[in-house]
């Protein structure tokens, strides 16, 4: 049996689409809900779901711990009170196609794995979703080969907490989120831990199984980015600076700013040719971009989203920096001082 732990904290747009897509896989013999002291119609939208779905639990948190973060404390309260062999931790805004559940246990035997994790496929309706959404999973791409992480010999690991489903004696023998309880990152963390651990890990994006629409505003996209993309691209200054180095077209800006303030000072020098370069330059960018994201599995055309994709991510990235190390992280109405551990505040 599978049991399905979702946290819910203000999710009154999301939590009956989630919880009637997990309570409609037959693999799955318990659906627990962890209400993480919610202030909006999350809780009246789960008393009345308890009343039409048998399977469904809803448990509610109590104060969060000192150096808790808040979905580590919610999963590990709908963990403990889990049964099934099987822990399936996934999010309020995300959406199981039928035969997901399935799928992912036979990944696992496939695989011979205790972990496999999906990263579901995104849902996106407006323009700053479409501009920065995609360009963040190419370079995330870049980052973490699924080859490498599924990969015994290698020790890179990563997962996507939107749909994570973990053998329960493996996430006991690990610490569960109790040994990850400050991490921010909780999903990457353990996934690092179960891999250090000697156990096979399967991650991968397929099509048809799991969607998702992580965030329905601007300000939610913002926060939701600049908590995570530092520590996702290696949480360093190295890893920064590398990263800005790479999607930024710095030679492209430098030869336009050249062209255009010393445009007719030097007759000696083709500043139309240098002109030409920086445009070149910019189109193969461009080109690459549309290249990664056809590896992604994301239309093509979304490279009309380019230049403000890179402008978002950088600014995000450069941002999440920031929070990072000299600021706080907020989510979720609650602020978490930055470094570990993450106390809230």
């Amino acid at each position: 049996m599978v049991s399905a732990i979702i946290p819910a904290r203000n999710e009154e747009v999301s939590i009956a689409r989630a919880v009637q897509s997990v309570a409609g896989q037959p693999e799955i013999g318990e659906v627990i809900v962890v209400n993480d002291q919610s202030t909006d119609r999350t809780g009246a939208i789960l008393a009345e779901l308890a009343q039409q779905i048998s399977k469904l639990r809803v448990l509610s948190t109590a104060a969060l711990p000192e150096g808790w973060v808040g979905k580590n404390f919610a999963v590990a309260t709908g963990a403990a009170a889990a049964k099934g062999e099987w822990l399936l931790f996934t999010d309020a805004d995300t959406y199981h196609q039928a035969g997901s559940t399935r799928r992912a246990l036979a990944d696992a035997v496939d695989h011979d794995s205790v972990m496999v994790s999906y990263s579901p496929e995104q849902e996106m309706d407006s323009f700053y979703e479409r501009a920065m959404i995609p360009f963040v999973y190419t370079r995330l791409a870049a980052r973490f080969s699924f080859s490498r992480v599924n990969d015994p010999e290698e020790s890179d690991a990563a997962a996507n907490g939107q749909f994570l489903l973990l053998l329960r004696e493996v996430y006991e023998k690990t610490g569960g989120h109790s040994a990850i309880h400050g991490e921010i990152l909780e999903d990457v963390a353990l996934a690092r831990r179960v891999k250090k651990a000697g156990y096979s890990i399967y991650f991968t994006a397929p099509l048809g199984t799991v969607r998702t629409r992580m965030y329905r505003s601007f300000a939610a996209m913002w926060q939701g980015w600049t908590k995570n993309l530092y520590p996702l691209i290696g949480g360093t200054h190295a890893t920064l600076v590398r990263e800005l180095s790479e999607v930024f077209p710095w030679p492209e800006i430098l030869l336009l700013i050249l062209y255009v303030t010393l445009l007719g000072r030097h007759a000696a020098v083709n500043w139309s040719f240098l002109a030409v370069l920086a445009i070149t330059g910019s189109v193969m960018r461009m080109v690459r971009y549309g290249a990664d994201l056809y590896r992604s599995l994301y239309p093509v055309s979304y490279i009309r989203y380019y230049i403000p994709g890179v402008c978002l991510y950088a600014a995000a990235l450069i941002a999440s920096w920031w929070k990072n190390t000299r600021g706080t992280v907020i989510w979720k109405g609650r602020t978490y001082a930055a470094g570990p551990p993450n106390t809230p505040q």
